[in-house]
């Protein structure tokens, strides 16, 4: 694998050992300590492959460094590291145009697998009039345009599915493709019943969402496939209960 990889990174040891890790996998790569310095390096994006971008950094954040990024190159690929990772945060930054992501700290193997699923990917640009936050990460389909520290989400329509489980593939940063059995707790059900005093069944797409985001915690805090092929959703964060009692 070849390209130019712009690492943009307050942290000096980061940019050194991501350096040398993508260095070691046959990519050229520039560095930059802050936002200001990374769109200076930059420039038009003619010159970089792919940005590998820090979201929590002092002056001008990831995000900010972002959308300058966009207005100048709207296909250029940036993965968004970060160690604090939240729904709000994967929102904003899709809305913005990125579709990859990566937690800190990384292994070599995830980073060299993050960019290599990035650059695998056709650019996105970002469309005018992009739907509202809410609709944006609970539709099903943008799941499916999401890596996760290489790994992509991609529903399994047609596998026939029993009320409380949900199939997904997996697809790793080298093109292999795992199905995953994601299944829905009673225990979770009763306890959304309990708080909102409505019951939504398991074949419910709220649930849908619920085996989504099990899955994507998992390969986000992992970093792999689970190696029984199987998941549960065992509760549900109680931001999730005012969704659950409106659905």
């Amino acid at each position: 694998m070849t390209g130019k990889v712009l690492i943009i990174d307050d942290e000096e040891n980061i940019r050194r050992v991501s350096r040398m890790t993508l260095e070691s996998a046959g990519y050229e790569v520039g560095e930059a300590s802050d936002g200001r310095q990374g769109l200076e390096a930059f420039g038009d994006g003619a010159a970089w492959d792919a940005v590998l971008l820090d979201q929590r950094m002092p002056g001008m954040d990831g995000l900010e460094t972002l959308r300058h990024i966009k207005e100048r190159q709207p296909e250029a690929r940036v993965i968004i590291s970060t160690a604090y990772a939240s729904i709000e945060l994967a929102v904003d930054a899709m809305k913005l145009g990125a579709t990859d992501f990566v937690r800190k700290p990384m292994t070599p193997e995830i980073l060299r697998n993050a960019v290599a699923a990035a650059l695998s990917k056709q650019p996105r640009v970002v469309a005018s009039g992009m739907a509202p936050a809410s609709r944006i990460f609970s539709a099903a389909p943008l799941i499916q345009t999401i890596t996760m520290n290489g790994f992509m989400i991609l529903e399994s329509e047609d596998v026939p599915k029993a009320p409380d489980e949900r199939r997904f593939t997996v697809k790793s940063p080298g093109g292999d493709e795992h199905e995953v059995m994601v299944r829905i707790n009673e225990e979770a059900i009763g306890y959304v019943e309990r708080m909102t005093r409505r019951r939504l069944p398991a074949e419910s797409s709220f649930w849908t969402i619920q085996a989504q985001r099990t899955l994507n915690d998992y390969l986000w805090n992992e970093g792999r496939v689970p190696p029984t092929r199987r998941l549960t959703v065992k509760d549900v964060d109680r931001d999730e209960l005012p969704v659950a009692a409106r659905w």
